[in-house]
């Protein structure tokens, strides 16, 4: 039989993501979830499509379409997410989910189709990434003691300087006070701040999935990140320390805890994301012991439009990054999360 393309609904949730987790190339943010996840924080339009053969899913697409006056109009598969993309199990599928793709952008009158591959994939109309962002996952083990001796000696040091310096963790759902820790962490780096109620939604939404590792000094949290858990894989998302984890090794504990925690709760693939080339969130990984693995993103444009570059290594963006910097902390919160939803 034919292939038929079909949109998610609420029936088709458990069949969609029952396929994304029978793939090898299935991630966590292929979950069907995540097209409630977008909608009511950022107020996008998605357009969650699935091939169908014979009632069973061969392949599954989730798209949104990010739309601002300050960024413009992009199909992203998935936007706020490092990975996407279409799964499919053949090649009839991937075509028939790819040309809804390109029916989407004529219809939308979008600038472009993304997808957000993390292994590579995409027909040959779909124009590359330029080299930008890379991603690091490694293997961990049951054994803490191991797990801390994979650690570059540096790097190793680092940690057990937090150790050392008397930091504790806790462990939990708390994202109000994660949220603050991280505001000033992305603040300092120059970067807009994802708003409370999307970290609300995200602990809501993923619940049995997701736990927050906040770092104490004391009384006080220094660090905190937002965890994702899928299959045996630890994903620390949003994270960030203030200027004292800085001083007390602060950041390097708190992913040392994640680790830790992880194992222990039987995780055996730690994924620290992706970073932008030449970047010190790069190096930091690097030193780690992670070794880089390039992304594979791919475009569909639509003719006479460029390739979208939203990224803060744009030279256009060096003087709103610069400014973004000085802003008082409350005011980066109160005005970050207008911005950052057409960051997609």
């Amino acid at each position: 039989m034919s292939v038929a393309v079909k949109l998610l609904t609420p029936p088709s949730a458990p069949a969609w993501d029952a396929f994304v987790r029978s793939r090898s190339d299935g991630t966590f943010f292929h979950l069907a979830a995540w097209r409630g996840v977008i909608e009511t924080a950022f107020r996008h339009r998605t357009h969650y499509a699935f091939a169908e053969r014979d009632g069973a899913i061969t392949g599954v697409l989730p798209l949104a379409h990010v739309r601002t006056l300050l960024f413009g109009s992009t199909l992203v598969s998935v936007p706020f997410c490092v990975y996407g993309g279409p799964l499919s199990v053949d090649e009839e599928s991937a075509a028939a989910l790819e040309a809804h793709a390109a029916a989407l952008l004529k219809q939308t009158h979008a600038a472009a189709v993304e997808f957000r591959f993390r292994d590579g994939a995409g027909g040959n109309q779909w124009v590359p990434r330029p080299a930008l962002y890379e991603t690091f996952r490694k293997p961990i083990t049951a054994d803490a003691e191991r797990n801390m001796k994979a650690i570059p000696r540096k790097q190793r040091a680092m940690v057990r300087k937090g150790l050392q310096n008397g930091l504790i963790s806790t462990v939990g759902h708390d994202v109000r006070r994660m949220h603050h820790v991280y505001a000033e962490s992305v603040r300092n780096l120059g970067t807009p701040v994802f708003s409370r109620r999307y970290f609300e939604i995200l602990a809501a939404t993923f619940r049995d999935s997701c736990d927050v590792v906040t770092v104490m000094e004391g009384e006080t949290p220094i660090a905190a990140v937002l965890n994702f858990y899928y299959g045996e894989e630890v994903l620390p998302y949003y994270g960030g320390g203030s200027e004292r984890a800085r001083k007390s090794a602060g950041n390097d504990f708190m992913y040392w805890e994640v680790m830790r925690r992880a194992a222990e709760r039987g995780c055996r693939l730690f994924d620290f994301g992706r970073s932008k080339i030449g970047t010190g969130a790069h190096a930091f990984k690097r030193n780690w012991g992670f070794e880089p693995t390039p992304l594979a993103y791919r475009y569909k444009l639509r003719p006479g439009t460029k390739m979208p570059d939203q990224s803060p290594l744009n030279p256009k963006y060096r003087p709103f990054i610069a400014a973004w910097k000085r802003l008082p902390l409350p005011v980066a919160k109160a005005v970050g999360p207008y911005i950052v939803r057409g960051l997609g």
